[in-house]
Protein backbone atom coordinates (compact mmCIF):
# COMPACT_ATOMS: atom_id res chain seq x y z
CA UNK A 1 0.00 0.00 0.00
CA UNK A 2 1.23 3.84 -0.89
CA UNK A 3 0.50 6.27 1.99
CA UNK A 4 0.58 9.57 0.18
CA UNK A 5 -1.12 12.24 2.00
CA UNK A 6 -0.58 15.90 1.94
CA UNK A 7 -0.33 18.51 5.29
CA UNK A 8 -3.26 18.43 7.58
CA UNK A 9 -3.16 22.36 8.17
CA UNK A 10 -1.85 23.44 11.31
CA UNK A 11 -1.84 20.12 12.95
CA UNK A 12 0.37 17.09 11.09
CA UNK A 13 3.01 17.41 8.59
CA UNK A 14 2.58 15.22 5.46
CA UNK A 15 5.38 13.15 6.29
CA UNK A 16 3.63 13.35 9.88
CA UNK A 17 0.17 12.17 8.71
CA UNK A 18 1.55 9.59 6.37
CA UNK A 19 3.52 8.09 9.68
CA UNK A 20 0.52 7.56 11.76
CA UNK A 21 -1.68 6.28 9.14
CA UNK A 22 0.87 3.70 8.45
CA UNK A 23 1.25 3.26 12.66
CA UNK A 24 -2.47 2.57 12.11
CA UNK A 25 -2.11 0.04 9.15
CA UNK A 26 0.55 -1.85 10.84
CA UNK A 27 -1.34 -2.58 13.96
CA UNK A 28 -4.02 -4.53 11.95
CA UNK A 29 -1.55 -6.01 9.69
CA UNK A 30 1.90 -5.91 10.76
CA UNK A 31 2.94 -7.56 7.62
CA UNK A 32 1.83 -4.79 5.50
CA UNK A 33 4.16 -3.41 2.51
CA UNK A 34 3.94 -0.07 2.93
CA UNK A 35 5.28 3.02 1.01
CA UNK A 36 5.39 5.98 2.73
CA UNK A 37 5.18 9.42 0.12
CA UNK A 38 3.88 12.69 1.71
CA UNK A 39 2.91 14.79 -0.95
CA UNK A 40 2.74 18.50 -1.97
CA UNK A 41 1.23 20.58 -4.82
CA UNK A 42 3.60 23.86 -4.64
CA UNK A 43 2.28 25.30 -1.41
CA UNK A 44 3.78 24.63 2.64
CA UNK A 45 5.60 22.02 3.22
CA UNK A 46 6.99 21.66 -0.79
CA UNK A 47 10.80 21.16 0.64
CA UNK A 48 9.06 18.38 3.55
CA UNK A 49 7.92 16.58 1.11
CA UNK A 50 10.73 16.72 -2.05
CA UNK A 51 13.36 15.92 1.13
CA UNK A 52 10.97 12.64 2.25
CA UNK A 53 11.62 11.39 -1.10
CA UNK A 54 15.26 12.00 -1.32
CA UNK A 55 16.18 15.19 -1.44
CA UNK A 56 18.60 16.87 0.32
CA UNK A 57 17.77 19.76 3.02
CA UNK A 58 19.96 22.46 2.34
CA UNK A 59 19.77 25.80 4.83
CA UNK A 60 19.85 29.12 4.03
CA UNK A 61 19.58 32.54 5.88
CA UNK A 62 17.51 34.81 3.51
CA UNK A 63 15.23 37.72 4.15
CA UNK A 64 11.89 37.55 5.07
CA UNK A 65 8.58 39.34 4.20
CA UNK A 66 9.05 42.10 5.66
CA UNK A 67 12.87 42.16 5.50
CA UNK A 68 14.02 40.36 9.07
CA UNK A 69 16.30 37.87 8.47
CA UNK A 70 14.39 34.25 8.88
CA UNK A 71 15.95 30.82 8.46
CA UNK A 72 14.78 28.82 5.35
CA UNK A 73 15.43 25.72 3.49
CA UNK A 74 15.33 24.51 -0.27
CA UNK A 75 15.34 21.10 -1.45
CA UNK A 76 18.52 19.68 -3.81
CA UNK A 77 18.85 16.59 -5.99
CA UNK A 78 21.35 16.45 -8.45
CA UNK A 79 21.13 19.49 -10.32
CA UNK A 80 17.22 19.93 -9.14
CA UNK A 81 16.41 22.41 -6.68
CA UNK A 82 12.93 22.45 -4.89
CA UNK A 83 12.04 26.23 -3.59
CA UNK A 84 9.06 27.15 -1.68
CA UNK A 85 8.14 30.55 -1.65
CA UNK A 86 6.62 29.75 2.05
CA UNK A 87 10.08 29.34 3.34
CA UNK A 88 11.48 32.92 2.63
CA UNK A 89 7.81 35.17 1.68
CA UNK A 90 4.99 33.12 3.79
CA UNK A 91 2.51 34.30 5.48
CA UNK A 92 4.26 31.80 8.20
CA UNK A 93 6.84 34.09 8.36
CA UNK A 94 5.23 37.68 9.34
CA UNK A 95 6.88 38.53 12.15
CA UNK A 96 4.07 38.23 15.55
CA UNK A 97 1.64 36.94 12.37
CA UNK A 98 1.02 41.31 11.98
CA UNK A 99 0.43 41.38 7.62
CA UNK A 100 2.66 43.97 6.09
CA UNK A 101 0.47 43.64 2.76
CA UNK A 102 1.81 47.15 0.88
CA UNK A 103 5.19 46.28 1.85
CA UNK A 104 5.94 42.66 2.29
CA UNK A 105 8.18 41.29 -0.37
CA UNK A 106 9.40 38.28 -1.87
CA UNK A 107 13.24 39.35 -1.91
CA UNK A 108 13.96 36.23 -0.02
CA UNK A 109 13.14 34.05 -2.24
CA UNK A 110 15.16 35.27 -5.28
CA UNK A 111 17.95 34.98 -2.26
CA UNK A 112 16.83 31.00 -1.94
CA UNK A 113 16.80 30.78 -6.20
CA UNK A 114 20.38 32.40 -5.87
CA UNK A 115 21.86 30.19 -3.65
CA UNK A 116 20.48 26.77 -5.25
CA UNK A 117 22.05 28.22 -8.33
CA UNK A 118 25.05 28.83 -6.71
CA UNK A 119 25.84 25.25 -5.36
CA UNK A 120 25.06 23.92 -8.81
CA UNK A 121 21.40 23.92 -9.34
CA UNK A 122 20.35 24.09 -13.54
CA UNK A 123 16.40 23.04 -12.76
CA UNK A 124 14.88 25.06 -10.25
CA UNK A 125 11.01 23.97 -9.16
CA UNK A 126 9.28 26.94 -7.39
CA UNK A 127 6.13 26.08 -5.34
CA UNK A 128 4.24 29.33 -4.97
CA UNK A 129 1.47 29.26 -2.07
CA UNK A 130 1.37 30.78 1.47
CA UNK A 131 2.62 33.90 0.04
CA UNK A 132 2.84 37.17 2.27
CA UNK A 133 3.48 39.49 -0.47
CA UNK A 134 1.70 41.27 -3.41
CA UNK A 135 5.03 42.96 -4.87
CA UNK A 136 4.68 40.95 -8.20
CA UNK A 137 7.99 39.40 -7.68
CA UNK A 138 9.78 42.52 -7.72
CA UNK A 139 11.64 41.52 -4.64
CA UNK A 140 12.48 38.21 -6.30
CA UNK A 141 13.98 39.90 -8.99
CA UNK A 142 16.22 42.76 -7.12
CA UNK A 143 17.65 39.61 -5.18
CA UNK A 144 18.89 38.47 -8.17
CA UNK A 145 20.41 41.39 -9.59
CA UNK A 146 17.57 43.47 -11.31
CA UNK A 147 17.73 47.48 -10.43
CA UNK A 148 14.36 48.93 -10.27
CA UNK A 149 14.65 52.04 -10.24
CA UNK A 150 12.38 55.96 -9.66
CA UNK A 151 13.07 58.69 -12.27
CA UNK A 152 15.77 59.92 -9.70
CA UNK A 153 17.71 56.84 -10.45
CA UNK A 154 17.01 55.34 -6.49
CA UNK A 155 16.23 51.89 -6.11
CA UNK A 156 12.85 51.26 -5.09
CA UNK A 157 11.85 50.14 -1.77
CA UNK A 158 9.98 46.56 -0.99
CA UNK A 159 6.78 45.75 -0.88
CA UNK A 160 4.47 46.37 -3.93
CA UNK A 161 2.65 49.79 -3.61
CA UNK A 162 6.42 51.06 -4.54
CA UNK A 163 5.80 50.07 -7.91
CA UNK A 164 3.67 52.74 -8.12
CA UNK A 165 6.88 54.81 -8.60
CA UNK A 166 8.66 52.26 -10.73
CA UNK A 167 10.92 54.50 -14.15
CA UNK A 168 12.77 51.88 -15.23
CA UNK A 169 14.00 48.66 -15.03
CA UNK A 170 17.83 47.21 -15.42
CA UNK A 171 18.06 43.86 -15.78
CA UNK A 172 20.39 42.81 -18.49
CA UNK A 173 23.02 41.46 -15.52
CA UNK A 174 20.29 39.20 -14.05
CA UNK A 175 18.80 37.52 -17.81
CA UNK A 176 22.40 36.98 -18.78
CA UNK A 177 23.28 34.86 -15.51
CA UNK A 178 19.86 33.25 -14.92
CA UNK A 179 19.18 32.74 -18.77
CA UNK A 180 19.90 28.85 -18.58
CA UNK A 181 18.08 28.38 -15.74
CA UNK A 182 15.24 26.14 -16.14
CA UNK A 183 12.64 27.76 -13.74
CA UNK A 184 9.50 25.68 -13.74
CA UNK A 185 5.96 26.92 -11.35
CA UNK A 186 4.19 24.57 -9.26
CA UNK A 187 1.11 26.08 -8.97
CA UNK A 188 -2.60 25.84 -9.76
CA UNK A 189 -4.06 29.19 -9.63
CA UNK A 190 -4.43 30.47 -13.17
CA UNK A 191 -5.05 34.45 -12.20
CA UNK A 192 -3.65 37.11 -14.21
CA UNK A 193 -1.74 39.74 -12.74
CA UNK A 194 -4.51 42.25 -12.81
CA UNK A 195 -7.88 43.34 -12.30
CA UNK A 196 -11.04 42.03 -10.74
CA UNK A 197 -9.62 38.47 -10.82
CA UNK A 198 -5.59 39.49 -10.53
CA UNK A 199 -3.71 39.11 -7.32
CA UNK A 200 -4.59 42.23 -5.59
CA UNK A 201 -7.77 42.14 -5.97
CA UNK A 202 -8.42 38.06 -5.15
CA UNK A 203 -5.52 37.46 -2.95
CA UNK A 204 -4.72 41.09 -1.47
CA UNK A 205 -7.23 40.62 1.28
CA UNK A 206 -5.77 37.10 2.09
CA UNK A 207 -2.71 38.77 3.38
CA UNK A 208 -4.52 42.09 4.96
CA UNK A 209 -4.88 44.30 2.09
CA UNK A 210 -7.87 46.32 3.04
CA UNK A 211 -10.68 47.91 0.84
CA UNK A 212 -8.18 51.19 0.14
CA UNK A 213 -4.98 48.51 -0.37
CA UNK A 214 -6.29 46.58 -3.03
CA UNK A 215 -6.97 49.22 -5.97
CA UNK A 216 -3.48 50.98 -4.58
CA UNK A 217 -1.39 47.84 -5.09
CA UNK A 218 -3.52 46.74 -8.24
CA UNK A 219 -2.58 50.31 -9.91
CA UNK A 220 1.54 49.60 -8.60
CA UNK A 221 0.93 45.98 -10.11
CA UNK A 222 -0.69 47.69 -13.81
CA UNK A 223 2.76 49.90 -13.87
CA UNK A 224 5.31 47.22 -12.95
CA UNK A 225 3.44 45.41 -15.99
CA UNK A 226 3.69 48.34 -17.96
CA UNK A 227 7.02 49.06 -17.01
CA UNK A 228 8.41 45.58 -17.46
CA UNK A 229 6.80 45.29 -20.70
CA UNK A 230 8.87 47.96 -21.91
CA UNK A 231 11.99 47.50 -20.73
CA UNK A 232 12.59 43.39 -20.70
CA UNK A 233 11.92 42.33 -24.06
CA UNK A 234 9.33 39.90 -24.85
CA UNK A 235 6.94 40.55 -21.89
CA UNK A 236 4.56 42.43 -23.43
CA UNK A 237 1.61 40.34 -22.40
CA UNK A 238 2.89 38.07 -19.66
CA UNK A 239 0.35 39.87 -17.07
CA UNK A 240 -2.21 38.38 -18.70
CA UNK A 241 -1.00 34.98 -18.44
CA UNK A 242 -2.92 31.97 -16.59
CA UNK A 243 -0.43 32.21 -13.25
CA UNK A 244 0.70 35.54 -13.47
CA UNK A 245 -1.14 36.49 -10.45
CA UNK A 246 0.25 33.18 -8.76
CA UNK A 247 1.67 34.47 -5.00
CA UNK A 248 0.84 37.38 -5.39
CA UNK A 249 1.99 38.15 -8.83
CA UNK A 250 5.53 36.21 -8.20
CA UNK A 251 4.28 34.22 -10.61
CA UNK A 252 4.92 37.07 -13.12
CA UNK A 253 8.14 38.09 -12.17
CA UNK A 254 9.37 34.58 -12.58
CA UNK A 255 8.13 34.37 -15.97
CA UNK A 256 8.98 37.66 -16.94
CA UNK A 257 12.46 37.39 -15.51
CA UNK A 258 13.12 33.40 -15.58
CA UNK A 259 11.29 32.18 -18.23
CA UNK A 260 9.51 30.09 -16.15
CA UNK A 261 6.84 27.66 -17.26
CA UNK A 262 3.84 26.78 -15.33
CA UNK A 263 2.61 23.07 -14.19
CA UNK A 264 -0.25 22.00 -12.03
CA UNK A 265 1.66 21.49 -8.60
CA UNK A 266 0.23 18.26 -8.02
CA UNK A 267 1.02 17.12 -11.22
CA UNK A 268 4.73 18.54 -10.98
CA UNK A 269 5.47 17.05 -7.79
CA UNK A 270 4.39 13.58 -8.29
CA UNK A 271 6.73 13.60 -11.07
CA UNK A 272 9.20 15.36 -9.48
CA UNK A 273 8.73 12.56 -6.67
CA UNK A 274 8.72 9.68 -8.36
CA UNK A 275 5.43 8.89 -7.49
CA UNK A 276 4.32 6.72 -10.58
CA UNK A 277 6.86 3.93 -10.05
CA UNK A 278 5.94 3.05 -6.64
CA UNK A 279 1.98 2.49 -7.38
CA UNK A 280 3.48 -0.27 -9.55
CA UNK A 281 2.15 -3.55 -7.63
CA UNK A 282 0.48 -1.17 -5.07
CA UNK A 283 -2.88 -2.72 -3.53
CA UNK A 284 -4.29 0.68 -2.16
CA UNK A 285 -3.63 4.21 -1.97
CA UNK A 286 -4.01 6.46 0.86
CA UNK A 287 -4.25 9.78 0.63
CA UNK A 288 -5.25 12.44 2.50
CA UNK A 289 -5.29 16.54 3.68
CA UNK A 290 -6.81 18.56 6.50
CA UNK A 291 -10.45 19.42 4.78
CA UNK A 292 -11.54 17.25 1.77
CA UNK A 293 -14.13 20.41 0.31
CA UNK A 294 -15.05 21.71 -3.18
CA UNK A 295 -11.55 23.00 -3.66
CA UNK A 296 -9.82 19.39 -3.22
CA UNK A 297 -11.68 18.69 -6.37
CA UNK A 298 -9.29 21.48 -8.38
CA UNK A 299 -6.50 20.14 -8.26
CA UNK A 300 -5.51 19.82 -4.35
CA UNK A 301 -3.17 17.20 -3.54
CA UNK A 302 -5.41 13.90 -3.18
CA UNK A 303 -7.50 14.63 -6.92
CA UNK A 304 -3.82 14.70 -8.01
CA UNK A 305 -2.97 11.34 -6.22
CA UNK A 306 -6.46 9.97 -6.98
CA UNK A 307 -5.69 10.86 -11.03
CA UNK A 308 -2.17 9.55 -10.84
CA UNK A 309 -4.19 6.29 -9.18
CA UNK A 310 -6.43 5.47 -11.39
CA UNK A 311 -3.83 5.53 -14.20
CA UNK A 312 -2.41 2.48 -12.74
CA UNK A 313 -5.95 1.04 -12.15
CA UNK A 314 -5.12 1.68 -8.46
CA UNK A 315 -7.98 2.52 -5.87
CA UNK A 316 -7.74 5.32 -3.46
CA UNK A 317 -9.09 5.98 0.34
CA UNK A 318 -8.50 9.28 1.83
CA UNK A 319 -8.03 10.04 5.75
CA UNK A 320 -9.24 14.10 6.38
CA UNK A 321 -9.54 16.05 9.54
CA UNK A 322 -12.88 17.20 8.33
CA UNK A 323 -15.54 15.55 5.05
CA UNK A 324 -17.25 18.44 2.86
CA UNK A 325 -18.22 16.24 -0.05
CA UNK A 326 -20.36 14.08 -1.05
CA UNK A 327 -20.51 9.89 -1.71
CA UNK A 328 -21.02 10.88 -5.29
CA UNK A 329 -18.62 13.56 -5.39
CA UNK A 330 -15.76 11.77 -4.09
CA UNK A 331 -16.43 8.70 -6.28
CA UNK A 332 -16.15 11.18 -9.04
CA UNK A 333 -12.70 11.96 -7.82
CA UNK A 334 -11.61 8.78 -7.83
CA UNK A 335 -12.06 7.85 -4.22
CA UNK A 336 -13.76 5.06 -3.03
CA UNK A 337 -13.76 5.98 0.62
CA UNK A 338 -13.21 8.85 3.31
CA UNK A 339 -12.28 8.48 7.26
CA UNK A 340 -12.47 12.03 8.70
CA UNK A 341 -10.90 11.97 11.47
CA UNK A 342 -13.66 14.61 13.44
CA UNK A 343 -16.20 11.79 13.00
CA UNK A 344 -13.53 9.04 14.20
CA UNK A 345 -13.71 11.46 17.42
CA UNK A 346 -16.43 11.25 18.61
CA UNK A 347 -16.57 13.86 20.35
CA UNK A 348 -13.12 14.07 21.24
CA UNK A 349 -10.62 17.21 19.77
CA UNK A 350 -9.08 15.94 16.36
CA UNK A 351 -7.55 18.92 16.32
CA UNK A 352 -4.93 18.17 19.47
CA UNK A 353 -4.90 15.14 18.74
CA UNK A 354 -4.83 14.41 15.13
CA UNK A 355 -1.90 11.78 15.27
CA UNK A 356 -4.03 9.73 17.51
CA UNK A 357 -6.61 9.83 15.32
CA UNK A 358 -4.92 9.57 12.00
CA UNK A 359 -3.19 6.05 13.64
CA UNK A 360 -7.15 5.27 14.35
CA UNK A 361 -7.92 5.95 10.66
CA UNK A 362 -5.35 3.89 9.34
CA UNK A 363 -6.38 0.70 11.34
CA UNK A 364 -10.32 1.15 10.12
CA UNK A 365 -8.71 1.04 6.27
CA UNK A 366 -6.97 -1.39 7.17
CA UNK A 367 -9.44 -3.61 9.10
CA UNK A 368 -12.28 -2.40 5.42
CA UNK A 369 -9.67 -4.26 2.97
CA UNK A 370 -11.31 -7.09 1.52
CA UNK A 371 -10.08 -10.70 2.34
CA UNK A 372 -7.71 -12.17 -0.38
CA UNK A 373 -8.62 -14.82 -2.68
CA UNK A 374 -7.21 -18.09 -2.37
CA UNK A 375 -5.03 -17.22 -5.12
CA UNK A 376 -3.92 -13.98 -4.09
CA UNK A 377 -3.24 -15.16 -0.12
CA UNK A 378 -0.89 -18.38 -2.35
CA UNK A 379 2.62 -17.81 -1.74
Amino acid sequence: MVVAPDKFKGTLTAAEAAAHIADGIRRVLPEADLRLMPVADGGDGTVDAAVAAGFRRVPARVAGPTGQPVDASFALRGSTAVVELAEAAGLVKLPGGVPAPLTASSYGVGQLIAEAVRVGARRIVLGLGGSACTDGGAGLVQALGGRLLDSRGTELPPGGAALSALDRIEAADLRRRYGGIEVVIASDVDNPLLGPTGAAAVYGPQKGAGPEDVPVLDAALARWAVITGRDVPGNDRTADLPGAGAAGGVGFGAMAFLGASLRPGIDLLLDLLGFAPVLAGAALVVTGEGRLDRQTLHGKAPAGVAAAAARAAVPVVAVCGRLELSTEQLQAAGIVRAYPLDVIAEGGDPLADAGKYAEEAGARVARDLPEPTDEEAAP
